[in-house]
């Protein structure tokens, strides 16, 4: 019997304590939520996490991006054919992909995403903005949605919406790291209209009152989306509620956190409290039983309609072997254009 083919009560994963460790680590905000899911969901839940923090390392940190992402889809070739590489992450996901029915769209753009990181890409407008958050939170919260047994268009829309918002939130609290390390995620046609002088503040990223609200405005762009995301909760299973909730309501404080700084996200970072952080939690416990229901339809956002098709076959061309290839094709495309411009910049300086 396949590994997938196993009830889920008796799934295992020995892999777990390890995927745990990751997800301490790498994210306390998300893994203060995951404690209140039953275990039945947080094990497929920290296996996915795993997942995605090793694919995003695996780029982020790599000598050679291109040849990383190479490395990443040949793992996931791996993974969908149910014979993942022997890495703990590949061995926790593969079984999580094949149970949940997980298309294998969610994670590829997951990818095209950590991509785009990997060349530094800019975003002129907000709906580019939300293209790559789509890809590198929408994503997540879809495949969270289908662990948890929600494959409703107006569930699954709900639930990487709440994925857009908690990215758009990291942003808006990163925006000094950011820009010390050359990377730029706000939308520069807010920037140009706010009178920032990119290129000038980059040389010197302080706490310009311009920059301060264009910070602003991104967090009220993401609330927007965590009133929107709360309405999919009630129609996840019971026991999934709090720990959804609980997303909510932290990384939302992590918005508020930076509004008490004066949307100074420049001069130190936005951190929540342990004790409110704590407080949430508690808070979440006893909101997500109650959750209600939209009393009105509400539209999938485009940036992230297709993530929604992918899962009900709306449009099932998206997941055709071609489609991936051609994404693959594409992502690999644009780094060897960066390589080339690179070297050519080096040989520029050497002369």
């Amino acid at each position: 019997m396949r590994r997938e083919d196993l009830p889920a009560a008796t799934l295992h994963y020995s892999e777990d304590a390890t995927c745990t460790e990751m997800l301490r680590g790498g994210s306390k905000s998300f893994f203060a939520a995951s404690r209140l899911l039953a275990p039945v969901y947080r094990e497929p839940a920290t296996a996915l996490y795993a997942f995605c923090r090793v694919a995003d390392d695996a780029i982020d940190f790599a000598d050679d991006p291109h040849e990383a992402l190479a490395g990443l889809c040949r793992r996931l070739d791996a993974i969908y054919a149910g014979e993942p590489f022997r890495a703990v992450a590949d061995q926790a996901f593969a079984p999580v992909v094949a149970r949940y029915g997980i298309p294998r769209l969610l994670p590829q753009a997951l990818l095209e995403g950590f991509a785009w990181d990997a060349v530094g890409r800019r975003y002129e407008t907000l709906d580019e903005l939300l293209e790559y958050a789509a890809r590198v939170a929408g994503t997540v919260g879809a495949m969270m949605a289908l662990i948890m047994g929600a494959r409703a268009p107006q569930t699954l829309a709900r639930a990487c919406e709440l994925g857009l918002a908690m990215q758009l939130t990291n942003i808006a609290r990163d925006v000094g790291e950011d820009a010390r390390n050359g990377r730029v995620y706000l939308p520069l046609q807010w920037l140009r209209e706010a009178g920032v002088d990119l290129d000038a503040w980059l040389a010197d990223p302080q706490p310009l009152p311009a920059v301060r609200a264009v910070t602003a405005r991104l967090l009220r762009e993401a609330d927007r989306h965590y009133e929107r995301a709360q309405s999919g909760i009630a129609d996840l299973p019971r026991n999934c509620r709090p720990a959804m909730m609980a997303a909510r309501l932290v990384y939302a404080e992590i918005g508020r956190e930076v509004e008490r700084r004066g949307c100074d996200s420049i001069s130190g970072r936005a951190v929540v409290s342990g004790r409110r952080k704590f407080a949430l939690l508690l808070r979440a416990s006893l909101a997500g039983a109650v959750a209600a229901r939209a009393t009105e339809h509400l539209p999938v956002p485009p940036a992230v309609r297709f993530l929604v098709d992918s899962v009900t076959d709306d449009q099932p061309h998206l997941q055709s072997p071609q489609s991936f290839v051609e994404r693959t094709v594409a992502i690999v495309q644009m780094f060897e254009r960066v390589a080339v411009r690179e070297r050519q910049q080096r040989a520029m300086v050497l002369r």
